[in-house]
């Protein structure tokens, strides 16, 4: 039976969702294989409604929620796996993520993450992990914003501690090259195609004038869309423009679809990371235009490699926990 369970972990997440579901059910709460699509069939039936409808009122009352809480998911796995470990606030006995330089003045959606896991609480007491809610919220927002919808993995445990240092060198920074972004997302088990489909998720969002200064200097950009750096310069001109933001994609901002891979052809990536996907690499750059041919092929891939980020680095009953509040450990 281990040897089966074992084999079930490795290939689970190679299957299509609803195939997925109907092998993993019943074997969620098993430490030896943690994720299944109904684990909380029976402990908390109502725990996705409640976390789609708050993730709704969120995004309804300010559409860059869906991102941030996206966002938000990322940048827990990129940590040590997906453990809901960007959610700690600062103790005695470590330095939360927070400050990190990726999340500083940046991470959005604490507050959201904060009433879906009181309610939750109230309802099916210490049964959903802040981890999986992180899982849940990332897929509800795509959904939200017009993408794809696939079936949340469940089952995670919530880390004990947080690694600062971890999320300054693990999470992939604005101006990076495609060598060091497919080195970020292989430290953690993800692959080439992997990045460029997760990259799609800037598709909807905003981001600060001091993450792409670089992109605001037409003479240094070969590639550069004179029309589209000018409109930066404008957003990015006046007192305080560092902290002044700007749509990751001009074109349809609060829609995800694949108007991003659009605009990387037209050397419109707003981050300098973003656009080397065209400009880098010959590999990256046929994956783009695959992408930006067929749409749906994009939606797949971002489901398959969702997944597969999702299931990074999962953690068992003996070295993790469900907590009662995602800021602090029980």
């Amino acid at each position: 039976m281990a040897m089966q369970l074992a084999l079930l972990c490795l290939v689970i997440l190679k299957l299509t969702p609803a195939f997925a579901s109907t092998l993993t059910e019943g074997y969620g709460d098993d430490p030896g294989c943690p994720f299944g699509s109904n684990i909380y069939q029976y402990t908390c039936p109502e725990a996705e409604a409640i976390i789609f409808s708050w993730v709704e009122q969120a995004v309804s009352a300010d559409s860059r929620m869906a991102a941030s809480l996206l966002r938000l998911h990322f940048h827990d796995c990129f940590v040590n796996g997906c453990d809901a470990s960007v959610l700690l606030d600062d103790t005695q006995d470590f330095v939360g993520e927070k400050t990190a330089a990726p999340n500083l003045n940046s991470l959005r959606g604490f507050e959201v993450i904060d009433k879906i896991k009181s309610e939750l609480e109230l309802v099916c007491p210490q049964t959903v992990s802040c981890a999986d809610i992180l899982a849940t919220v990332a897929r509800d927002s795509v959904l939200l914003s017009g993408g794809p919808i696939w079936e949340v993995q469940m089952g995670r445990k919530d880390s004990m501690t947080a690694s600062k240092d971890a999320a300054n060198n693990n999470i992939p920074g604005p101006n990076s090259t495609v060598d060091i972004l497919v080195a970020k997302f292989e430290n953690v088990g993800l692959t080439l195609q992997d990045m460029v489909a997760l990259s799609g998720a800037h598709t909807i969002g905003k981001a600060r004038c001091r993450t792409f200064t670089s992109r605001l200097q037409s003479s240094s950009n070969s590639d550069a869309n004179i029309d589209f750096i000018a409109s930066l310069q404008q957003i990015c001109s006046g007192p305080d423009n560092s902290n002044r933001v700007a749509h990751l994609d001009l074109a349809t901002p609060a829609t995800f679809d694949n108007q991003y891979y659009v605009n990387l052809l037209s050397g419109e990536g707003l981050l300098p990371s973003d656009q080397v996907l065209v400009n880098g690499n010959g590999e990256t750059r046929q994956i783009v235009e695959t992408y930006v041919e067929n749409p749906l092929a994009f939606f797949e891939d971002f489901k398959v490699s969702m997944l597969k980020m999702g299931s990074l680095g999962s953690l068992s009953q003996s070295n993790g926990q469900i907590r009662r509040n995602c800021r602090i450990i029980n």
